[in-house]
């Protein structure tokens, strides 16, 4: 078993169960970058610069958009996996 630590914030929703939809959790873009932040960045792991705290929302979003404002918003979507759900396995612990 792997152990990581990550920061995230207090306010942070708790993950969601695998598969189950994106509630901004934060710890997958913490961990890991995706495709997209793999290329931006230059960086496989998290926590990927473009993860950002949103405190009206109380919640994470994606803000990879503002780097690569050129790339076509349907392309973006389905290489940072929007609206597939949770595709992060690990589990937060306390």
């Amino acid at each position: 078993m792997d152990i990581a630590t990550v920061a995230l914030h207090s306010d942070a929703p708790a993950k969601p169960a695998f598969g189950a939809a994106c509630n901004g959790c934060g710890l997958c873009c913490a961990l890991t970058t995706c495709p997209l932040a793999r290329i931006r960045f230059l960086r496989v792991r998290g926590p990927c610069p473009a993860l950002d705290w949103i405190e009206a929302e109380r919640r994470y979003r994606c803000g990879i958009g503002r780097f690569m404002r050129w790339l076509p918003q349907r392309l973006m979507l389905r290489w940072i996996a929007a609206g597939v759900g949770c595709d992060c396995r690990a589990e937060m612990g306390s």
